[in-house]
Formats: structure tokens, C-alpha cells, sequence
């Protein structure tokens, strides 16, 4: 269950985060519209009902969990970057995904959204300076700094994750994509 919760393991930080780092966690951030909208754009109404493993939100909850959680990480970049170690709200992301829109919109309205809002993220990203990198904003939980950088790489993880949730889901369902 561990390896289907996780498929790609937790995010570990780097120590040190350096350019390469950033420059590749930004290219994941870069390409997951196009990437996602690839592996899910010819999924059937019933495919996106599927659970992306037992117990676990549908595809269609996982599409809808990512523009969630990725709107969510762009204004805690901004606080970072604009406020003086802000400390951020955290959300009920398992209640936002049994809300209504989550659980039935179409995806398309989700997709649409990570498209633009990769586009404005990749390009606030790209124009940071060593500076902004080592802001930092305090999650709730335990008052933990959180730097720009770092924050950069959880995202480029966490989009690799739920991208692997639904492509190990098609893979298992056999469905040619």
C-alpha cells in the first residue's frame, strides 16, 4: 500500500539546494500541464471515477486535488517573497477533494486552470534571485520554515507524485492512453 500511496517515494530535500536543483524542479513545474493533460485528456467519464489506488480519490479527484493545491503553493510563494516570514494558513485538502466541483466537474476546468497558473508560476520562478530563493514562509504546523527554494522542490515532487498516482492507475487498468 506504502508504494502505491507513495510511488516515487517522499520528498527528500536536499541539504544544499543549488541552480541544478531549481533549474530542474522548475522544469517539472514547466512541463506538468502539458504532461497531465497527456496522460488524462482521453480518459472516459468512468475511468475518472476510478480510484487511483484502493481507498483513494479517483483521477478525477487527484486532477482536481493538483489545481487545488498547486493555487494554494503560488500564494504562499508570493507571501514568502512579499511578507516577512509569513505564517501561512494551512488547508483541509482531503475536505476541499469531497467537495462538490472536486468530486464531479469536469477536468478539463482544472486542466485549464494548471495551464495558466504554471504559466504565471514557471515565469515569477525563472526571475528569482539567490535572495528570493532564501525566503521563507512558517507552516502552522510546528512554526517550520519553509524556503522559497525548498518550496519549489516540494511542488516539482508533488506534481510528479499525483502524476504517477494516475499514470500507475492507467498502467494497471491497462488503458491505452
Amino acid at each position: 500500500m506504502e508504494k502505491l500511496r507513495y510511488p516515487i517515494g517522499h520528498f527528500k530535500c536536499p541539504e544544499e539546494i543549488n541552480s541544478a536543483h531549481i533549474i530542474e524542479w522548475i522544469g517539472v513545474l514547466e512541463t506538468l500541464p502539458e504532461r497531465l493533460e497527456g496522460l488524462v485528456k482521453n480518459l472516459s467519464a468512468e475511468q475518472l471515477e476510478t480510484p487511483y489506488r484502493p481507498e483513494g480519490w479517483t483521477i478525477r479527484q487527484v486532477v482536481h486535488h493538483i489545481a487545488d493545491s498547486h493555487h494554494n503553493s503560488y500564494t504562499r510563494f508570493k507571501w514568502a517573497l512579499t511578507e516577512d516570514k509569513p505564517l501561512i494558513k494551512a488547508y483541509e485538502e482531503k475536505d476541499w477533494s469531497n467537495l462538490f466541483d472536486a468530486r464531479t466537474a469536469p477536468i478539463q476546468l482544472s486542466l485549464n486552470y494548471i495551464k495558466a497558473l504554471h504559466a504565471k508560476l514557471v515565469y515569477l520562478l525563472k526571475g528569482l534571485s539567490e535572495d528570493d530563493l532564501q525566503k521563507y514562509y512558517l507552516h502552522p504546523d510546528g512554526n517550520v520554515p519553509v524556503t522559497v527554494a525548498e518550496n519549489i522542490g516540494k511542488y516539482a515532487w508533488h506534481s510528479d507524485h499525483h502524476y504517477a498516482h494516475i499514470e500507475g492507475a492507467v498502467r494497471r487498468e491497462g488503458w491505452v492512453i
